[in-house]
C-alpha cells in the first residue's frame, strides 16, 4: 500500500511537470546528494561531482537511521564527506552512567576521487571509498562511472563491503589472493584509520538513473543496490525490494527537499542546505577610492596637507598609526594595514592620497605596511609610471604599473616626518561557542560565553595581552570521561576539561609579547605568562619567511605548567618542554592550498608529527584538517588511535558591512584525548606575517 501511494505521488508529480512551464533556474542544478552525502542517488554514490567549493549540510530520518553529513567539494577532482549515523535501534552503551538513553552515534569520514572526466563519448569515472576510519559500520569501496543523455543521467558501478553486501558478482580480486574473498566488518576501533580490509569481501553491481523534469526544480530517481542489509549494525533489515525510488525538489538556490521510498518498505526523508565557498560576497559600505586630482606641495610638506593625507590614510586607506616620511627622491608611507583583507587595495588608496599632493622631486613611492610594529613588506612604485596609470595611457599604448613588493624598509634618519599616533591601548568583547559533536555522553556538548580582550603596547615591541572569559552556558557536566584507558600511562594534558568549565569566570590567557622583525627576512619573538586555558609558562619562535615565497621555516621552543582548574591563577605540579619544527609550503601547482608539517615533543612528552594541509577559497574562507601521530600507540591513546580534526576560517567581512580584516574560526574535533596535543599559542610568527604572502587573498 505505502509503494502505491508513493508511485501514486511520483507520476503525479512527473505529470505535472510535463505541463508545467520552462525552467524557473537559469543555470543547471547540478548533482543532488545521497542519503549518505556527497553527489549520489539515495543509498548508493554517482561519479558526479559538485562545483568547486560547494558545501553540503544534509540531513536523511528513517526508521532505523538518522544521516546528519557535511559535504565539501575541496577540489574539482576531489569530494570529501564528514558524518555522523543515529543508529536508532542502539544505545550508545550498555552502562547508563556512561551514556545515559543516548542512542550510538558512528562517526565517519568519506572520499571520492574523479578519475576520468565525462566526454562525449565516455562517461566520468570516479573512485570513493565511504568510513575511511573507525568502527567500519557502513565501510565501502566502489568504482563508479555516470554518463549524461538528455535529462537522464545514467549511473552504473561495482561496489565492495557495505554497497557490495548482497554479493551479486565474484569479487574480481579473489583471483589475486584467497584473502579478499571475506572481510572483517565492524571491526575497527572508532576514529582510527584502518585499509587493511579495502576491497575484500563480497562486491555487487549497482546503478541508477536521475531524471530531470522540464519542471526544473522537480529531479525523479531510480536505483539497483548491492546491498542486503543482512548484517546491518541496526539489526537484520527486511529488504522487500532492491529498487529504491525517489525524488527531490529544490526549493530555493541553497535548499533541497527530498523523499524517497526504500528497500520496498521504508520511507526515507530529509532536506540539503548548501553554499559555495567561492561565490560568497558581502556588499560593503566604504569610502570611495581617492580620485586622481594632483596638486604639488612644493619642495617641503605642508604641515596642514600633511594632516589631511595622514588623516586619508588611516580612514580611507586603512592604514593605522600611519607615517609619512621624504629622503632624497623617496617618500616613505608606513602604518597597519587594519581595514583591507587584500592589501593591494590599501596600497593603491595610499599612492593615490600621496601623488595628489606630491612635493617637487619625488621619483618613488615607499609603502610599508606592518603588524604588530613587525613591518612586513614594503610596496615601491615609480611615480611617473603612476601618474600616468592613474591619468590613462593613449590607445594601444598602455603599460603595467612600474611596482615593486621587497623587504621593508628602513629610511632611517629623514628630512621631514608627520605622524599619527596609533592608540596604544585596544579592547574588545567577543562571543565565544567551545563545541564538541558525537560524544558517548550527550551528542552536542557546548560552552557559550563571552570574551572580554584587551592589549596595551608599552613599547614598540613589548605587548602586554589579556583575555577574561565569563560562562553564560554549558553542559559539559555531562562529561565524565576520565582521559584514562587500561594500557594508558599518559598524562592528563586535556582531558580535565570539564573541570576548567565548571569555572564560571577566570583569567583565559595573560601574557606578555616582545616580538619584532629581525631583518633579513626572519622574525622573532618571546613570550611569558599564562599562554592559554590550561598552561602557562614561557617560550620564544623564530620564523624565516621571504617575501612573496611558497615556503617558510620557523621553530619554536617552550616550557610550561599545567593550570590548576581549582584555581587558575596557580599551577598544579605538571611541567614539560614542548616545542616544533614548521615548515610552510604552497605547491607552485596549487597556490590556494597550504601544508604545513610540524615535528617535536607535545604537551604529553610525546615525540611525532603534525601534518595540516588547508585550502582558501575565493571568498577567503579557508577550510583545513591536521592529523598528529607520535610514539604513543594506538593502545595507549585509547579511543580515536591519534589526534585529528577539521577547521573552518571564515573572513569576518563576509558578515559585516565595513571592511575588516578579522577571522572566526570553526573547530571540529572528533575526540580529545591527551596524546599528540600541541601548546595553544595565542600568537603564532606565520600569521602575524601573512602579508608577505603575494596571494593577497
Amino acid at each position: 500500500m505505502k509503494k502505491q501511494l508513493l508511485l501514486s505521488l511520483l507520476a503525479v508529480a512527473v505529470s505535472a511537470a510535463c505541463d508545467a512551464n520552462a525552467a524557473t533556474y537559469d543555470d543547471p542544478i547540478g548533482p543532488s546528494q545521497s542519503d549518505f552525502g556527497g553527489a549520489g542517488l539515495m543509498q548508493v554514490p554517482t561519479a558526479r561531482m559538485s562545483r568547486d567549493g560547494e558545501f553540503s549540510l544534509n540531513y536523511r530520518n528513517n526508521d532505523q537511521y538518522r544521516y546528519y553529513s557535511a559535504s565539501l567539494q575541496l577540489f574539482p577532482w576531489l569530494e570529501t564527506t564528514v558524518r555522523y549515523t543515529d543508529v536508532r535501534t542502539r544505545r550508545y552503551s550498555s552502562s547508563e552512567s556512561f551514556s545515559g538513553d543516548q542512542s550510538y552515534k558512528d562517526k565517519a569520514f568519506d572520499l571520492k576521487l574523479r578519475l576520468w572526466q565525462e566526454s562525449y563519448w565516455l562517461p566520468e569515472v570516479s573512485f570513493g571509498a565511504r568510513d575511511l576510519g573507525g568502527t567500519g559500520l557502513f565501510d565501502s569501496e566502489y568504482l563508479v562511472g555516470t554518463k549524461a543523455w538528455g535529462p537522464f543521467d545514467f549511473t552504473f558501478g561495482i561496489g565492495w563491503g557495505y554497497l557490495g553486501n548482497s554479493g551479486t558478482i565474484k569479487n574480481p580480486f579473489c583471483s589475486y589472493s584467497d584473502s579478499f574473498c571475506t572481510r572483517t566488518n565492524g571491526g575497527g576501533t572508532a576514529g582510527s584509520i584502518n585499509g587493511s580490509q579495502m576491497f575484500h569481501g563480497p562486491a555487487a553491481l549497482f546503478g541508477g538513473i536521475e531524471y530531470q523534469t522540464p519542471w526544473q526544480p522537480l529531479r525523479l530517481k531510480v536505483e539497483y543496490e548491492g546491498n542486503n542489509y543482512q548484517d546491518d549494525f541496526a539489526g537484520r533489515l527486511e529488504q522487500n525490494s532492491k529498487v529504491n525510488v525517489g525524488a527531490i525538489y529544490r526549493i530555493t538556490d541553497w535548499a533541497d527537499i527530498n523523499a524517497s521510498y526504500e528497500r520496498g518498505n521504508t520511507f526515507m526523508f530529509g532536506f540539503t542546505l548548501r553554499t559555495n565557498f567561492d561565490d560568497l560576497r558581502q556588499p560593503h559600505i566604504d569610502s570611495a577610492k581617492p580620485a586622481y586630482n594632483p596638486q604639488p606641495q612644493g619642495e617641503l610638506l605642508q604641515s596642514t596637507v600633511v594632516a589631511n593625507q595622514l588623516t586619508d590614510l588611516k580612514y580611507n586607506a586603512g592604514l593605522d598609526g600611519p607615517k609619512i616620511q621624504t629622503k632624497g627622491d623617496t617618500l616613505y608611507v608606513s602604518g597597519e594595514q587594519t581595514k583591507y583583507r587584500d592589501t593591494r587595495e590599501g596600497v593603491d588608496r595610499a599612492n593615490r592620497i600621496i601623488v595628489n599632493n606630491l612635493p617637487e622631486g619625488i621619483n618613488t613611492i615607499d609603502v610599508t605596511e606592518s603588524r604588530f610594529n613587525m613591518p612586513q613588506v614594503t610596496t615601491r612604485t615609480d611615480v611617473a609610471s603612476l601618474k600616468n596609470d592613474l591619468s590613462g595611457y593613449p590607445l594601444g599604448h598602455e603599460q603595467p604599473l612600474q611596482q615593486t613588493r621587497i623587504n621593508p624598509v628602513d629610511p632611517g634618519s629623514t628630512e621631514q616626518g608627520y605622524f599619527i599616533r596609533r592608540d596604544r591601548l585596544n579592547y574588545s568583547l567577543s562571543p565565544v561557542l567551545n563545541q564538541s559533536v558525537g560524544g558517548p555522553e550527550s551528542f552536542y556538548m557546548y560552552q557559550l560565553g563571552v570574551m572580554g580582550n584587551v592589549d596595551y603596547q608599552l613599547t614598540d615591541h613589548l605587548l602586554v595581552s589579556g583575555s577574561l572569559f565569563g560562562n553564560l552556558a554549558n553542559n559539559y557536566d555531562k562529561f565524565n570521561y576520565n582521559g584514562l584507558t587500561a594500557n594508558s600511562a599518559l598524562p592528563r594534558v586535556r582531558t580535565h576539561i570539564r573541570q576548567y568549565v565548571e569555572n564560571n569566570v577566570y583569567v583565559n590567557d595573560l601574557q606578555a609579547n616582545y616580538m619584532r622583525y629581525l631583518g633579513n627576512d626572519f622574525y622573532g619573538q618571546v613570550y611569558g605568562g599564562y599562554l592559554e586555558t590550561m598552561y602557562g609558562g614561557v617560550g620564544g619562535e623564530v620564523l624565516y619567511r621571504p617575501v612573496d615565497s611558497n615556503w617558510a621555516i620557523g621553530v619554536d621552543a617552550n616550557y610550561v605548567k599545567q593550570r590548576d582548574w581549582d584555581n587558575m591563577m596557580q599551577f598544579t605540579d605538571y611541567k614539560a618542554p614542548v616545542g616544533n619544527l614548521t615548515a610552510y609550503w604552497r605547491p607552485w601547482f596549487m597556490q590556494n592550498v597550504l601544508v604545513k608539517a610540524s615535528v617535536g615533543q607535545y604537551l604529553a612528552k610525546d615525540k611525532g608529527v603534525t601534518l595540516d594541509m588547508s585550502k582558501q577559497f575565493d571568498s577567503g574562507v579557508i577550510v583545513g584538517f591536521y592529523a598528529t601521530k607520535t610514539n604513543v600507540s594506538a593502545a595507549e591513546y585509547g579511543e580515536g588511535s591519534f589526534t585529528k580534526g577539521f577547521y573552518i576560517s571564515i573572513p569576518m567581512d563576509l558578515f559585516t558591512v565595513t571592511p575588516t580584516r578579522g577571522r572566526a574560526q570553526v573547530n571540529w574535533v572528533p575526540l580529545t584525548r591527551d596524546g599528540g596535543q600541541m601548546l595553544g599559542r595565542k600568537y603564532q610568527l606565520y600569521d602575524m606575517t601573512s602579508d608577505r604572502d603575494g596571494r593577497f587573498n
